[in-house]
């Protein structure tokens, strides 16, 4: 390998404005039909050489494994698949996405070594097909590659580029509990029925560019579960709104929530109330981005 520089990527963290589950495959995953976007909240990644075949991640989280069981180790591993390179890398990961928050901290992690790396180890491979791959290493990472605006369908895997957002002010609380997504989802299951989000209604006001539009339309179907389990959930929501968001919403299998505003000072208040309730453990004030930019 001639490339002896360091590479740093960004690795944003997703929320989702819309979540709907539309059927269940024979093999147990669930059809989804989501909108994804990406905010400003990051991970940065720096890539640099290492001996022979050695990977080696370290982290300034020390609750993070570094091993096999991490989706960085495992993108790496795609990565020699794909290449038949197996030259070193040394992977230093800064975490500021929560943790196991419904914000796809994991695979934005994943996503960004198959781009650092492919461009560390001057692999070559089309982001398309890292794309396209990168569902074997986890439902999400495929947007993650992506980076913008999406409409994510079979089990996340299937991605339609749509229309991005205004711009808006976003506040992001994750209190201080870890939920489990296939429990979640098994819950979900045990249900005869529940009201479906307007997906298709949110492309359109993506597509107007009508902010209300969306705010009107937020829904994740994920909320009926894992709200009734954790009613700080809920209780996050109410602050979010009494402090005038356009609207709430959980992301993903939670806990994370997110509230959409149209004026930045509403936000920072909303953001210093949910600091003082002190129910969520983690509160961050953000923006959309599309990290493909």
């Amino acid at each position: 390998m001639d490339t002896k520089h360091a590479v740093t990527r960004q690795a944003y963290a997703k929320i989702n404005l819309g979540l709907d589950v539309v059927g269940r495959l024979a093999n147990g995953y669930h059809e989804v039909r989501m909108i994804m976007q990406n905010v400003k909240i990051c991970d940065t990644l720096t890539f640099s050489p290492a001996a022979a075949d050695e990977i080696i991640i370290t982290t300034d989280k020390s609750e993070l494994p570094a091993g096999e069981d991490n989706l960085i180790y495992k993108a790496v591993m795609l990565l020699r698949e794909l290449s038949g390179d197996t030259s070193g890398v040394r992977i230093h990961l800064e975490k500021r996405i929560p943790i196991a928050a419904g914000m796809a901290g994991g695979s934005a992690d994943a996503a960004a070594t198959l781009l650092g790396v492919n461009e560390l180890l001057g692999l070559g491979i089309p982001r398309e097909v890292l794309q396209e791959k990168s569902v074997r290493i986890g439902a999400d990472v495929p947007y993650c590659v992506l980076g913008r605006t999406a409409l994510s369908e079979g089990i996340g895997e299937i991605l339609t580029p749509v229309a991005s957002p205004p711009q808006a002010y976003l506040v992001v609380a994750k209190p201080a509990i870890n939920v489990s997504t296939p429990v979640v989802y098994r819950k979900l299951d045990s249900r005869d029925r529940y009201d479906h989000p307007d997906i298709d209604g949110m492309l359109d006001a993506l597509e107007r560019q009508d902010l209300q539009g969306i705010t009107d339309r937020l829904g994740n179907v994920l909320e009926l579960v894992t709200i009734s389990d954790y009613p700080v959930i809920a209780q996050i929501k109410e602050i979010l709104l009494a402090k005038g968001a356009m609207g709430a919403l959980m992301s993903g299998s939670g806990p994370s929530v997110f509230g959409i505003f149209e004026q930045e000072v509403a936000a920072k208040q909303a953001y210093d109330a949910l600091v003082k309730a002190t129910f969520a453990g983690q509160v961050f004030l953000t923006e959309f981005i599309n990290s493909d930019e």
